[in-house]
């Protein structure tokens, strides 16, 4: 992290750049190098003001806070920033999930020969994949039917924590196969 500070009408100590630094430590946890940061202390009669301006990897995030303390300005300016930095990394991550899942990550299927079964052989499993189980209601696991090409959704309920499945009928109606303990 490469930290620039300018100051106006502020005498810049080695306190208040100590003070930064330890509180920018919050923000860099959460972004990815290189990360460039520019801190602006400027004082106007009894107004304190800081302004950071953080570029990175994946985009720029600034903050600009007054109050009548210093610390407090740049405290109140590096938590609107650290916000920023959540909310970009989350962005990130769902983007990065999401293409995971459209990437070919589907359902598990697992496809045994029609003649190994007709035959009286044992049927051989020809591809098998993992399932994700994710915790849902009913309504929710509902809609995730509706959403999804396949005739079946398997989740935890949410209310008893079992693993259930929700499966499309012929008659268009839904089916809850859930266990018994």
């Amino acid at each position: 992290m490469n930290i620039e500070y300018v100051a106006r009408n502020y005498p810049l100590g080695e306190a208040i750049r100590d003070f930064t630094e330890s509180k920018l430590q919050k923000v860099t946890k959460f972004l990815e190098e290189p990360v460039e940061v520019r801190v602006t202390l400027e004082v106007e009669k009894h107004r304190q003001i800081a302004e950071l301006h953080v570029a990175h990897r994946h985009g720029v995030l600034q903050a600009t806070e007054e109050t009548d303390d210093m610390r407090d300005t740049i405290n109140a300016a590096v938590d609107k920033v650290e916000k920023q930095a959540r909310r970009t990394r989350k962005r990130f991550m769902d983007r990065r999930r999401r293409a995971d899942r459209v990437n070919g990550q589907h359902w598990p299927v697992a496809v045994v020969e029609r003649d190994s079964v007709a035959g009286g052989g044992a049927p051989r499993i020809i591809e098998a994949t993992s399932l994700p189980i994710k915790p849902m209601t009913i309504e929710e696991a509902a809609m995730a039917l509706a959403d999804t090409a396949e005739g079946f959704v398997v989740f935890r309920d949410a209310l008893t924590s079992q693993v259930s499945v929700l499966y499309r009928r012929p008659d268009d109606n839904y089916g809850l196969i859930s266990p018994e303990l």
